[in-house]
């Protein structure tokens, strides 16, 4: 068998064996393939065409398969219509038809449209009708392969239906028994086509939107505290943010003589009185504030007010048992005086020691 048989057959069993999985495609979701049909004008080169019955109306169908988006093969059938001409006293009407197997790529763009690109071979026949003046009437045949490449426009209605304006040269559609012919030709045509099943339904999933039941910003699947009140401001799991407050409480005053920092045994009751509400409350700190009444210099007096807080202090730490780390004494002189003046009854009652008692609690930020 030689190389053109070969070729004829191996082309003919391409185009039955590919259109074998077409029935069952059609009931599948959008698949690979897809059949067409096209019509156009078709120009031959080299040949002379004169007034006469010349057919220029070429017709195709095609069945494809896309290997993905962009890149697929063809095979199919034209016809390429008729041309006639005279040479000398002989009228000639001759036409191309054949079985076609190439490779396309498909480049998609905006609003539905794509380019392409085409190129493969055309195993033709090539008839020829012959009339001379007399009347006689003879008629040969020839088949070979011809190269063809072309490009096109589409357009895609749907994502099965695509109208495509197509353009093709094909190379060398000569008669080689005789060498009678020598053409090529220009075709320009509308392509529908049809692509099998059906595009893939995307069900559109509506999350029903989480619950905030309390209203805080943050959604129940995800808060940690559901009935935080509306009007506190909540972290990322939906808890109350809080801030630290201090709190002061004077929880007594203690008198001291004249220009004395011994703490009379008359105010220990007092001292233990304030060790008992801080063992009750062992989160509170304790300040002892040292004063001194306005006689003297008041450096001196600065040192005076520091040694009677000091005083208290010791007291509340080595016989009450109170924390060293809770307790801090600082002397104030004369710069925070309980009486203004500078009588007897003032003096008497600036010279004085004042426990303020510090409470840190929280309270919930509000929006």
């Amino acid at each position: 068998m030689d190389l053109e048989k070969m070729m004829k057959n191996t082309l003919k069993v391409a185009l039955l064996t590919s259109m074998l999985p077409l029935a069952a495609s059609a009931s599948q979701e959008l698949t690979p393939w897809y059949v067409g049909a096209g019509l156009g004008v078709n120009n031959y080169e080299h040949v002379a065409t004169m007034n006469g019955d010349d057919n220029p109306y070429a017709w195709d169908v095609f069945a494809g398969y896309m290997f993905n988006d962009y890149f697929g093969a063809e095979i199919g059938y034209r016809d390429l219509g008729s041309a006639d001409w005279d040479f000398g006293p002989i009228h000639n009407d001759m036409d191309v038809k054949g079985a076609t197997l190439g490779l396309v790529g498909v480049w998609p763009m905006a609003n539905n449209w794509s380019i392409s690109a085409e190129a493969g071979a055309m195993y033709y026949t090539l008839e020829n009708n012959q009339r001379s003046t007399s009347g006689a009437k003879s008629s040969y045949s020839a088949d070979d392969f011809a190269p063809y490449f072309g490009a096109g426009v589409g357009y895609n209605f749907t994502e099965n239906l695509k109208l495509q304006a197509k353009y093709r040269r094909y190379e060398n559609l000569d008669e080689t028994d005789f060498n009678t012919i020598e053409a090529d030709s220009n075709y320009w045509g509308l392509e529908l086509s049809y692509r099998f099943g059906h595009p893939a339904a995307v069900a559109a999933v509506v999350a029903a939107a989480p619950g905030d039941s309390d209203n805080d910003g943050v959604y129940d699947d995800t808060d940690q505290c559901p009935a935080t009140p509306e009007t506190h401001k909540v972290d990322s799991v939906g808890c109350t943010i809080y801030e630290s407050i201090k709190k002061q409480e004077d929880v007594g005053s203690i008198q001291f003589a004249n220009n004395s920092a011994v703490v009379k045994q008359e105010y220990y009751k007092d001292i233990e009185r304030l060790a008992n509400y801080m063992n009750k409350n062992p989160e509170h700190t304790v300040e002892i504030a040292g004063h001194a009444s306005n006689v003297g210099k008041p450096d001196y007096n600065m040192e005076l007010s520091q040694k009677r807080a000091d005083a208290v202090a010791d007291v509340l730490v080595s016989k009450y048992g109170i924390s060293q780390s809770r307790v801090t004494s600082v002397g104030y002189g004369i710069t925070k005086p309980l009486v203004e003046g500078n009588t007897r009854e003032a003096h008497a009652a600036n010279r004085r020691i004042e426990a303020i008692v510090t409470t840190t609690e929280k309270q919930p930020v509000l929006k």
